[in-house]
């Protein structure tokens, strides 16, 4: 405790007239989440009055733009692309590092950003936020699309909302990380890795993934991705979605099958649905219930479209030999979720499309959209 409050005086203290702007000393903040937020900010802006006053509220009082960058878990977001061209057009840059603890947070850090760019669904924008963020005028996502967004209150508030693209946008990131759980699960590599570095040796017999059968639920890019990597070992690739014909799954050898076979049939389950109203829990107690003993569940999509409680208890008991687990119900998981206690599982935190090359492809468009927005032809709107 005495750590952090000598860290927040000295963060306070750094701050003068013509050293360190208010928001740049919010930043520090944010590297350092146990400071307290309002104890901080008063402190500060006590710590920016002193002084003649004169120059230091001219400084202060500067209505530059800013653009606040959401969710930059890994710190690189300012490494992946030239933000000059941002910069040179009088817009400040804010970096946020960590998830906002609730709405209240995310009003205070976003209050007086005019562009936001927010990374997937990490940060959600509700009707309620969207409201209390008038200045708001351009909200980026990267993708072309981002469930988390109220588009009809965006809309009404007369908000651009733009995305990222290009080829493959990730998708083949995730499918990728979509068969190291699957290799994960079944060979039990999270074990042995954790076994070897305690000194020991065999313990536990995997299973061979050629011959057995893959089910995808969702038969789009990401899962037609899938299913050819599940091919090439020589696996037997069944299919359901909604909307998928016979024909669609036949141009990617897979056999189109209906639900409930899928989930029964499959040795192996991997989820590649968008979540939309009609795909939340769509792999629910019932169905989980239809899977083999032996089967393994792996999902890289979306969490709720899975009931998790169920897929716990069901491991729990027997009824489901093991699961990976990319994405959440609730991100970042929380520290006291029973799925990191749960037996097993295989887990990573929603890295799905966390590679330097998806970065490198879609920071650029982020500083490409907010140029484009400023010139008053804004690309890319969705």
């Amino acid at each position: 405790m005495r750590f952090a409050e000598n860290l927040e005086n000295v963060c306070i203290d750094t701050v003068e007239a013509g050293d360190m702007t208010r928001d740049l000393a919010i930043l520090i903040r944010a590297d350092h989440p146990w400071l307290t937020t309002n104890q901080f900010l008063d402190k500060l802006d006590t710590n920016l009055q002193k002084g003649d006053g004169s120059s230091n509220s001219a400084a202060i009082g500067e209505t530059a733009m800013r653009l606040s960058i959401l969710d930059d878990f890994q710190g690189v977001a300012l490494q992946m692309a030239d933000w000059s061209p941002v910069r040179n057009r009088g817009v400040e840059i804010a970096v946020e590092r960590h998830a906002f603890v609730d709405e209240d947070a995310a009003v205070r850090a976003l209050a007086d950003s005019e562009f936001v760019a927010a990374m997937r669904e990490r940060t959600p924008f509700p009707k309620t936020l969207v409201d209390r963020l008038p200045k708001m005028k351009l909200l980026i996502t990267t993708g072309m699309r981002n469930a988390s967004f109220d588009m009809a209150a965006l809309k009404d508030r007369g908000v651009t909302v733009c995305g990222t693209g290009g080829p493959g946008g990730g998708n083949e990131d995730t499918a990728e990380l979509a068969w190291g759980l699957i290799l994960g699960a079944t060979r039990r590599i999270a074990e042995d890795h954790q076994f070897m570095r305690q000194g020991g040796w065999q313990t536990r017999v995997g299973h061979r993934v050629a011959g057995k059968t893959l089910g995808l639920l969702g038969l789009g890019r990401l899962g037609s991705a899938v299913a050819r990597v599940g091919l090439a070992f020589g696996m037997k690739a069944i299919a359901w979605s909604q909307n998928l014909t016979a024909e669609k799954a036949a141009a990617q050898g897979v056999e189109r099958v209906e639900k409930d076979e899928l989930f029964r049939r499959s040795d192996i389950l991997s989820v590649h649905l968008v979540l939309s109203p009609r795909s939340r829990g769509i792999a629910g107690a019932r169905e989980i219930g239809l899977m083999k003993p032996s089967a393994i569940l792996v999902n890289t999509s979306r969490g709720p479209i899975c009931d998790t409680e169920a897929i716990i208890a069901a491991l729990k008991e027997g009824r489901l030999a093991y699961a990976g687990f990319d994405v959440y119900d609730k991100e970042p998981l929380p520290i006291d979720h029973p799925l990191r206690t749960a037996p097993n599982v295989i887990l990573t935190p929603h890295i799905g499309y966390v590679t330097e090359e998806n970065y490198r492809s879609s920071y650029p468009q982020i500083v490409e959209n907010v140029v484009a927005f400023l010139d008053g032809k804004p690309v890319r709107v969705i």
